[in-house]
């Protein structure tokens, strides 16, 4: 990840209005969308993905997760798109201007740019989006990512109005932003599904326009046809698009299988192009000539809430943090060639001087049995407590995280001599429990938003939807807004060193380690692109 994130970052620094901010089994199908390869007729091109679970919204400002953005990113598209080498390119946007100070951007909308109803994409339908992500009412878990334009944080905050929001629909075809200070980053943020525009007039007339195949609308390279919920989705490509000619594919099927193995048997049997591999067949599989090993800026990790016993005691969270062999895990359990995790940031961020990010701050978090038992009975004799209070951890339902949680399960054990309890639920029921705080100790993960560290830093401020912890410091908090509005790039960088360094010193979250991109995917599917910064794309995907 390291090379693929400098270079990207490297070329944006150079070119000025660029910043730092499954699956398939494929074969020729006939025009009745069945997935059997009949001879005769017109063949059409489909690929077969598998997305795991039902996407969580289809709603630009709500679907922030990967299981929305692999699908959303291929029915919509905003005013930039990252193109194959990683780098935002115009899109939606045929041009822009910046101001010399650098918080003034113009954009100028194509006059091509088309809705898959036919309607054209105005500035106004951007107004209406970004003023809607940081609507209070909304209540976007993505709302923060628009802070940096003037107004958005006091309105999303309850202390600023609608029309404070400096995202202004000059004419039909132009839009004007306006920056709190100059973002270098701004760009590529452009490119996040969060950003998205929404046909206004749809929206207006049919506020759940995004829940059903035959109401959505949108502007990208394919059109939603079929919608069976929590089991099946069909894509087409959107002949109002205006790049239509670059897209290759007819159909994209995406299953809704939650199961690796599973995902794995369709795919042996030619029912998706393209599978996760399940970590007992990852010794066999990875060296496959079907394999695929990408970059992807992110960190599977887990939360504290320190407002619940025993972790409301910094010791006992480092404590716990310290039993944990990182190591182990993507060795023995994950075994997809993860890199084990001892910071937040992940590897392949480069400073002004040229310095990583990850090789800066250095290790935050090590494994230390020894140091780590002695956290605990420090922690323990503090609090008063004879005996520890109960743990549970907590984990949303998959087999890959079970074995991990399991993992770290007995560690605990031989490492603490502390007996914890498990407990899975559902992706929206344990994401809802832990917005709430209702969680001792539960998995989470992170993947970038935009190609900058303080993406993964900015998390953990007080009040962020991210935090779900429970943690506030007034000194982190203060580093992390120097750090968004510091012009000068070595401070700003400083600033984000030390802000990563508070954070373990407190110890509200640890990882476990940083992502990759690992799958199956048939030979004879081409130019599927999936960013380390960004999301999958299948706009210039072909299958031979």
């Amino acid at each position: 990840m390291k090379k693929v994130l400098s270079i990207l970052l490297a070329s944006m620094l150079a070119l000025v209005l660029a910043a730092c901010t499954a699956n398939e089994s494929a074969g020729n199908e006939e025009n009745d969308s069945s997935n059997d390869n009949n001879d005769g007729g017109s063949e059409e091109k489909v690929l077969y993905m598998n997305n795991g679970v039902e996407p969580t919204s289809m709603n630009p400002p709500i679907g922030f997760d990967a299981n929305s953005w692999n699908i959303l990113n291929n029915v919509m598209e905003g005013l930039t798109r990252l193109g194959k080498d990683d780098t935002p390119q115009k899109a939606t946007a045929e041009s822009w201007e910046k101001s010399e100070d650098g918080t003034v951007y113009t954009f100028k909308i194509r006059d091509n740019a088309k809705w898959s109803n036919g309607d054209d994409v105005t500035a106004e339908d951007f107004e209406y989006a970004w003023k809607n992500l940081v609507d209070p009412e909304t209540a976007s878990p993505a709302a923060f990512l628009a802070y940096f334009i003037e107004g958005a944080e006091a309105y999303n905050k309850g202390e600023g109005s609608r029309d404070d929001v400096m995202v202004e629909a000059v004419s039909e075809k132009e839009l004007k932003v306006t920056l709190t200070s100059p973002t270098g980053f701004f760009i590529n943020l452009t490119a996040n599904p969060a950003f998205f525009p929404v046909n206004k007039e749809v929206a207006e007339n049919n506020p759940e326009w995004y829940a059903e195949a035959d109401t959505f609308v949108g502007n990208g390279p394919f059109k939603v046809t079929e919608w069976k919920h929590d089991s099946e989705m069909m894509m087409a490509k959107n002949e109002n698009y205006w790049d239509k000619e670059a897209v290759n594919l007819d159909k994209v099927h995406w299953a809704m299988v939650n199961d690796p193995n599973t995902e794995y048997q369709m795919y042996k049997s030619g029912d998706l192009d393209s599978s996760a591999i399940p970590s007992d067949m990852a010794d066999q599989l990875l060296d496959s000539e079907d394999a695929v090993i990408e970059d992807q800026a992110g960190t599977y990790f887990y939360r504290f809430n320190v407002n619940k016993e025993p972790f409301q005691n910094k010791k006992i969270r480092k404590a716990f943090a310290m039993a944990i062999n990182q190591k182990e895990i993507v060795d023995y359990v994950t075994k997809n060639k993860e890199e084990a995790a001892y910071g937040f940031v992940s590897p392949g961020f480069t400073s002004p001087s040229g310095e990583d990010f990850r090789e800066h701050n250095g290790k935050m978090v090590e494994p230390n049995p020894e140091k780590a038992k002695q956290l605990l009975e420090e922690g323990m004799k503090e609090e008063g407590y004879d005996e520890l209070p109960a743990v549970t951890l907590n984990y949303n339902t998959s087999e890959s995280h079970k074995a991990i949680a399991e993992t770290m399960q007995q560690m605990y054990k031989k490492n603490l001599g502390v007996d914890i309890e498990l407990a899975n639920a559902e992706w929206n029921v344990f994401l809802q429990n832990q917005k709430d705080l209702k969680h001792q100790l539960s998995r989470s993960s992170f993947l970038a938003d935009y190609a900058d560290p303080v993406n993964f830093l900015e998390s953990f401020v007080t009040d962020s939807t991210m935090n779900r912890t429970g943690w506030s410091n007034e000194e982190y908090d203060k580093l992390i807004e120097k750090a968004k509005n510091e012009t000068n790039d070595e401070k700003r960088w400083e600033y984000m060193y030390e802000a990563e360094k508070v954070l373990f010193e407190e110890m509200p979250i640890f990882p476990i380690h940083y992502y990759n991109q690992v799958v199956l995917q048939k030979p004879d599917v081409k130019d599927v692109v999936r960013h380390p910064v960004g999301f999958l794309e299948l706009k210039w995907a072909d299958k031979e």
